[in-house]
Parts: structure tokens; C-alpha cells; sequence
């Protein structure tokens, strides 16, 4: 489903829709229709516009999300002339795209980098269902290759990755239910490989 709110701010726009629905930030995804105005005769004002899943009613189910593989922090870099490039690469995408962030190393992990962004425009950065923040990965990637061939890098921002796998995993179990109860199937949305993984073994 969709709706549409708007505030004063991106964030404010998005505290009331999770105040009117009852929902958790992680259970929808935020579209900017009409970006912030401003003008010495304009009140600046920013409308967007949610899509969230209305699914039907079934029992709360309590699961344990806990990784027990975390993504640990190694001291030492992995290649820290590549890092540093990397860094200024997605910054300059960012600048690119007409946004302000910072972006630093989250994690170091075999031969697997973290990259994170923080920006007030983080929703739009992300994108919808994570889109924009996929093609930004996938630059990085492009980039990283051509100096580092066995480097994966991956680029997050407000913890949305793990955000959305738990959301997948809350829908996989709740569809569950679902189809249990009723006895019909349901079709669910199109999804990439690695979300077809992650929701058969849920």
C-alpha cells in the first residue's frame, strides 16, 4: 500500500506516518514526492510518500534475531591506499548525486570491506527498497575491482542491511502463518537472489 505524509522535515514527515499506522520505520520504505522548498514567500515543507505491506492479521510471533556472526572490526587495513580511494570514490558520488555525507570504514573482514554513510538525506540515499543504495555498492565494487579483483565491498547506511534482511525474515515467518491458517498460498514480491536465499532458510 501507499500513503502520503508531509512535514515540515524528512524526519518529521516520517515520525507521523509511524504515529498514524503503527509501524516500525524498518516496515516501509520512503519515496520523496515533493522535496524541501524554500523562498522568502514559501513555508519549507517536505512531502513523501510510503509504501508499506497490509498484510492480514496473524498472532505475534517473537523471533531472535541475533547474529551470531557478526561483522568484526580488524585493525589492521586491508589495503589502506585503496581504502582511502574508495572513501573519496563514494563521497564524490554522494556530491554527485547533490547530497552531504560522510562516509567511513564499518568493518574489515577477510577480504570483505564495510562501508557506511551518514547524511541527513539518508532515506533518499537508500532509496526505495534499497535501490539507490545497491547502484552505489555497485560503483564501489566496479571501482574496487579494477585495483583489488577479490575485494568485496559492501556499503550501508543506517543499518539498513540488517534492517531489511530482519524485515525479510518477519515476512517470510508471518506468510507462514498465513498460509498455514488459511490454507491458500500467497504470492510475495519479486526478489533478488540473495533475498530468495535469505527467506527459504528463514
Amino acid at each position: 500500500m501507499m500513503k502520503e505524509f508531509e512535514g515540515r522535515t524528512e524526519q518529521e514527515a516520517i515520525a507521523k506516518a509511524i504515529e498514524e499506522l503503527h509501524i516500525e520505520r524498518e516496515d516501509f520504505d520512503v519515496e520523496i514526492v515533493e522535496p524541501v522548498r524554500k523562498g522568502l514567500f514559501k513555508k519549507s515543507n517536505v512531502r513523501i510518500r510510503i509504501h508499506f505491506d497490509e498484510a492480514g492479521e496473524v498472532e505475534e510471533q517473537s523471533f531472535d534475531f541475533t547474529r551470531a556472526d557478526e561483522e568484526p572490526e580488524i585493525d589492521a587495513p586491508i589495503n589502506s591506499d585503496l581504502e582511502d580511494k574508495l572513501l573519496a570514490f563514494v563521497a564524490t558520488i554522494l556530491d554527485k548525486m547533490g547530497y552531504e555525507g560522510r562516509v567511513t570504514i564499518s568493518f574489515r573482514k577477510e577480504r570483505k570491506l564495510g562501508l557506511n554513510i551518514e547524511s541527513d538525506n539518508s532515506s533518499i540515499i537508500i532509496g526505495r527498497k534499497g535501490k539507490n543504495l545497491d547502484a552505489i555498492q555497485l560503483l564501489a565494487n566496479v571501482y574496487a575491482g579494477q585495483i583489488d579483483p577479490d575485494l568485496k565491498v559492501v556499503v550501508d547506511s543506517e543499518n539498513y542491511r540488517m534492517r531489511h534482511e530482519e524485515q525479510l525474515i518477519r515476512m517470510a515467518f508471518k506468510t507462514a502463518e498465513q498460509v498455514r491458517k488459511s490454507g491458500r498460498s500467497r504470492l510475495l514480491e519479486p526478489m533478488n537472489p540473495y533475498e530468495r536465499r535469505l527467506v527459504h532458510t528463514a
